[in-house]
């Protein structure tokens, strides 16, 4: 039985998993160890599966996280690093 890949998963989607699991840990609903937890596997899942577009288009349904303070400069240095679009 061969191996299926994974679907890739859509900027707007990779979007609303780092604002979800930023506004928890802001909430105060998340532990450091389990927000740190929940930060890494979903950098990890992201990179399994890839974010489908270009990095322009990822990049330009990430920004309003960052305009508007959604997610703080810490996490979007981050993520943008550690996905590789930075």
């Amino acid at each position: 039985m061969a191996d299926t890949p994974l679907t890739s998963i859509s900027p707007a989607r990779a979007a609303q998993e780092l604002a979800k699991v930023s506004a928890a840990h802001k909430a105060g609903e998340l532990t450091a160890a389990e927000y740190e937890h929940k930060f890494a596997r979903m950098i990890g899942e992201l990179r399994d599966r890839r974010i489908s577009g270009t990095r322009a288009e990822i990049l330009a349904a990430l920004e309003p996280l960052r305009r508007d303070g959604t997610v703080t400069p810490a996490e979007w240095d981050r993520f943008v690093s550690q996905l590789g679009l930075a």
